[in-house]
């Protein structure tokens, strides 16, 4: 099964209508985007707690680190770069951090507040290898970008 951008965006639009918490959001969201394709075994946001520091959020599947320093892993990667990480080899990528040894690749998103600062990171694993694509970098910026820049 492969991800209907369209709809999970309509659905999740819908689902986070009128809500103002970001915990809410990011539950809501983790829970529709790890349900959407069958490539999405992890799926999660690492919430920004300090300066420099992310910290576990809401997520779906197996237990995540708890805390992931912006100077390591993938998360932290995208944290202090402000960008999207598309990893298609995860063993491959300097300083990966191991949350689960069945990740292979992995697509790690920023989430930014209307300011565009970052508060969080939303995190997807996957046990495929090159499991993303630069589609799926785009539609679910836009969906996260709906969601918290707003």
């Amino acid at each position: 099964m492969r991800v209907d951008y369209t709809l999970l965006t309509k659905t999740i639009d819908a689902l986070i209508d009128g809500e103002t918490d970001p915990i809410a959001k990011m539950a809501t969201i983790a829970c529709d985007v790890h349900h959407s394709d069958d490539r999405f075994d992890w799926t999660g946001f690492y919430r920004v707690v300090a300066p420099e520091l992310l910290k576990i959020g809401p997520y779906q599947g197996g237990h995540g680190c708890l805390v992931i320093p912006f100077s390591k892993g993938v998360c932290g990667a995208a944290a202090r770069e402000n960008r999207v990480q598309l990893v298609d080899d995860v063993h491959a990528f300097p300083g990966h951090i191991a949350c689960s040894s069945t990740t292979l690749s992995e697509i790690v998103l920023p989430v930014r507040d209307c300011a565009g600062n970052v508060i969080a990171v939303f995190d997807i694993d996957s046990n495929q290898p090159a499991a993303f694509t630069s589609d799926d970098a785009e539609q679910l910026q836009k969906i996260l970008d709906r969601a918290f820049a707003n």
